[in-house]
């Protein structure tokens, strides 16, 4: 071949390389520039943070008296059911409460019976009182009226015995002068003597029997005035004494009610000896052991539930913008090396750092602004394989889709 050929087969083989060469480095730019574009498209489309851990609902359990552990049932890390015994405290102590209390339930009890027919039986005794009182009353009124004709009686008998006398006495003087004239004999004297005689003692018992009837008489008034003032005192003390009654009734109720709250009280103490898990969960922090002397509300365990548990994820505020409840999320556990699926459950409303013991204070003059996080709660969608492996305070990387 010609060297001017060879030449010219050169020159166009070194054009189509370098041809190539451009569409390759304007393809892989094309490339990277589309890369670039779907990034940040797809970098806009979520936010992520590895500050998240997972979190779950720590039951305490307490005693709710005191007393001392009798038994323990379970351990550290051991699986519970709700419902599970947990341990006993020995119930002697709160036997004895018992039997103490159900005896002062049965004393008030019975005294509540013993002053329930004191009512009824006070009632009757008012009505009888009353009864007795209005028919001593009117026996009175009656005696008095009595006593009254009795008196009227015996003023006439008087005014007709002073009439006798008046008349006797005429007559006797008379009959002394013709006796002393000589003109009747003393026979006919002595009669008129024994006449005005009679005369006189009539009056005088007459007398008697007026100042007798009259002095009855005041002694019926005082009588009637006696028996209005008993039947008085009996209209106004009876009610009062009903009252009393009742007001002891009611006592002896309200008595009855304290020993029943007094009962109760124990029995639910008695019941308290017996401990149950509140939850399904695992055992931890035991510091039951059998022979300690526990006190009311002292930690015994934790129950850690299993059922019910989600993650906080700590986001910068940054990166709240468009997050809202509802949006899709993706967990991965970091000591599963898997990925769960959840939702957005709420927004908090508040800082991490306002919501911690010392929080901080931005009104000094050496202020600093520092990005904010706020604890994001995620809800694990139910219905996953190995959710009941997930134990709160594992570090977990949670993404959220904006979209």
């Amino acid at each position: 071949m010609p060297q001017a050929a060879k030449l010219e087969v050169l020159s166009s083989t070194r054009k189509e390389k370098k041809t190539t060469r451009i569409l390759v480095a304007g393809l892989a730019a094309l490339l990277a520039c589309a890369a670039a574009t779907g990034w940040g498209v797809y970098s806009h489309g979520y936010e992520t943070t590895d500050n998240a851990q997972v979190d779950g609902h720590l039951n305490v359990v307490s005693s709710r008296i005191s007393g001392t552990v009798a038994s323990v049932y379970v351990s550290d890390n051991q699986a519970v059911e709700a419902g599970q015994p947990l341990a006993d405290l020995d119930p002697s102590e709160q036997k004895a409460a018992y039997e103490q209390a159900k005896a002062q339930y049965d004393q008030a009890v019975a005294q509540l019976n013993s002053q329930r027919p004191n009512v009824a039986i006070t009632e009757a005794d008012n009505a009888a009182a009353a009864i007795t009182g209005d028919a001593q009353l009117a026996e009175a009124k009656a005696a008095s009226a009595a006593a009254s004709q009795d008196l009227a009686s015996a003023s006439a008998k008087l005014v007709e015995a002073e009439a006798i006398r008046t008349r006797d006495e005429a007559e006797h003087q008379r009959y002394e002068q013709l006796f002393r004239a000589g003109t009747i004999s003393r026979q006919d004297y002595e009669r008129s003597v024994a006449s005005a005689q009679s005369a006189e003692a009539s009056a005088a018992a007459a007398e008697a029997s007026v100042a007798s009837a009259e002095k009855l008489v005041e002694e019926r008034k005082a009588e009637i005035e006696a028996q209005a003032a008993r039947r008085e005192q009996t209209t106004r003390t009876g009610p009062r004494q009903l009252t009393i009654r009742q007001a002891e009734l009611a006592t002896a109720e309200a008595n009855v009610e304290a020993a029943a709250a007094q009962l109760q009280r124990a029995a639910l103490n008695l019941s308290f000896c017996h401990i149950v898990s509140p939850v399904r969960g695992i055992v931890t922090q035991r510091s039951a052991e059998i022979g300690n002397r526990v006190g009311e509300a002292q930690p015994l365990m934790m129950i850690v539930a299993t059922e019910d548990t989600w993650v906080t994820a700590n986001f910068k505020e940054t990166q709240l913008a468009r997050m809202q409840a509802g949006q899709r999320a993706k967990i991965h556990v970091d000591a599963l090396k898997k990925d769960f699926e959840g939702t957005i459950e709420g927004i908090p409303a508040i800082t991490g750092a306002r919501s911690s013991v010392l929080p901080p204070e931005n009104a000094t003059g050496n202020f600093v602004k520092v990005v904010q996080r706020m604890p994001v709660r995620i809800r694990l969608s139910a219905q996953q394989g190995e959710l009941e492996r997930l134990r709160p305070g594992m570090s977990v990387e949670a993404t959220v889709w904006l979209r």
